[in-house]
């Protein structure tokens, strides 16, 4: 049995030191993305859809995740989302 740590990723923010923590991360793949709203939540819905194998007039999308969000933790992802996407249009190209 092991004693070591899980491998974590160290980042510091506004003088804050965050440890990030992946021992228990899963990785999913979406290709569809929807978002429910209430006063108090942002509901993200991620899943994938094969229509691209077999176009037909109904889509079944398999939904695979759900993650909840405050408004102002959506805000932040807003934020932090359109700036990766602007530093990945300056190395890749535009996205239309």
């Amino acid at each position: 049995m092991s004693n070591e740590q899980p491998a974590t990723k160290t980042s510091v923010q506004g003088g804050t030191t965050i440890h990030w923590d992946d021992s228990k991360m899963v990785s999913s793949y979406a290709n569809v993305c929807n978002v429910a709203v209430t006063r108090d939540e942002l509901m993200l819905l991620f899943g994938t859809s094969q229509a691209w194998m077999n176009p037909t007039e109904e889509v079944r999308v398999v939904l695979s995740n759900r993650i909840l969000l405050t408004p102002h933790a959506a805000k932040r992802l807003a934020g932090m989302l359109l700036q990766s996407l602007g530093e990945y249009e300056k190395a890749y190209g535009s996205l239309d």
